[in-house]
């Protein structure tokens, strides 16, 4: 063969390589979504197995800073192709603040619990505010709210080994959902069990005053708040109240760590409780791409499974809960006040 045919084949063989790299480049460059996460999701875009999935299916990651549901809403922007906030509120709060983003869309949900231990738990039954249906426990939103309003001793209720008066450690209902949606549920309890509105909510503003005022220090991240009642015991932090999937996803992440306390940690269900939706706010086009990511069917299983968030096809009736005393369904449910409404509780309880 003629030394400027065989040039001509290697030329003709390395520019194929070359397009073939190229092909393979761009079809596996990853893109990297940078947004305000709410701190009860970041062991879910920690989790390699979810990571890797998007990354090989949708050629994405997530970079995240932490932030409370409220205060992400008014971070700086700058930068950022999303937020992920817990509840219907930040949303609309976000709405109101900057104009609707690109694209929104709810991906997880969990409700709203209360933690507690096997003792406060026995306590509040023997006084009727608690009651046990087929091992789960439920309380009396009306009762615990009186409970707390006639500022009770824990020694009222049974409990002379505890200090002061019975409350509810919450996280800052004026910077993270969690907090705002145990707030709510308490004005809710406080207006005889309807959820309050415009017409209403003068009535409870208060006693809804009241409680909080009464209350120390408050985090601002459900995680943080999580993690101290499982490091602190009864003595500190005798009842809390948080995300259902946060102890299923400790349970999951840390099997032997929940051996040693799941015969003393109880899961309480408010009766009604709320559910806490995560949304995922788009505020560019890049950030739309991650929708299609975290509503995935393989990714929505290994929230639930691996997570506890109850999400499509997916929750305690299907498996993968080692938490016992989970509800298959969470039938008794009150609705959130409406946007205006939280806002004067907001701000009220600033």
């Amino acid at each position: 063969m003629k030394p400027k045919v065989i040039g001509a084949l290697i030329l003709a063989a390395a520019a194929a390589a070359a397009g073939l790299f190229m092909l393979f480049t761009e079809s596996t460059q990853v893109t990297s979504l940078t947004g305000y996460l709410g701190g009860e999701k970041i062991g879910l875009f920690e989790d390699e197995e979810i990571a890797g999935y998007i990354r090989k299916n949708y050629h994405l990651e997530f970079d995240y800073s932490r932030a409370g549901s409220l205060d992400m809403v008014t971070a700086d922007l700058s930068g950022r192709d999303y937020l992920f906030p817990s509840s219907q509120t930040a949303l609309e709060y976000y709405n109101e603040v900057h104009g609707s983003g690109r694209a929104e869309e709810i991906v997880f949900n969990t409700p709203i619990v209360l933690y507690s231990h096997k003792v406060v738990a026995d306590a509040l039954i023997q006084q009727g505010i608690v009651t046990q249906t087929d091992g789960v426990y439920y309380a009396d939103m009306e009762k615990l709210t009186q409970l707390i309003l006639e500022e009770k001793q824990w020694s009222d209720i049974g409990l002379t080994q505890l200090y002061g008066s019975f409350c509810v450690d919450t996280t800052d209902p004026a910077r993270s959902n969690s907090g705002n949606m145990f707030a709510a549920l308490l004005a809710n309890s406080l207006n005889g069990g309807r959820t309050v509105d415009e017409s209403t909510i003068d009535d409870v503003l208060p006693q809804l005053k009241e409680i909080f005022s009464r209350t120390g220090y408050m985090e601002t991240s459900s995680s943080d708040l999580f993690n101290q009642f499982l490091r602190m015991g009864v003595g500190a932090k005798p009842i809390i109240a948080g995300y259902e999937s946060q102890l299923l996803e400790y349970a999951a992440e840390d099997p032997e760590g929940y051996s040693k306390i799941k015969d003393d940690v109880v899961v309480i269900y408010p009766s009604p409780t709320v559910w806490s939706t995560h949304i995922y706010i788009a505020l560019d086009d890049a950030g739309k791409s991650g929708i299609d990511a975290l509503t995935d069917p393989e990714v929505q299983r290994l929230a639930w499974e691996k997570h506890g968030f109850r999400t499509s096809g997916y929750s305690a009736g299907s498996g993968g809960s080692a938490v016992s005393g989970i509800p298959d369904t969470i039938t008794t449910v009150m609705n959130m006040p409406n946007y205006s409404v939280m806002k004067r509780i907001i701000d009220e309880l600033s």
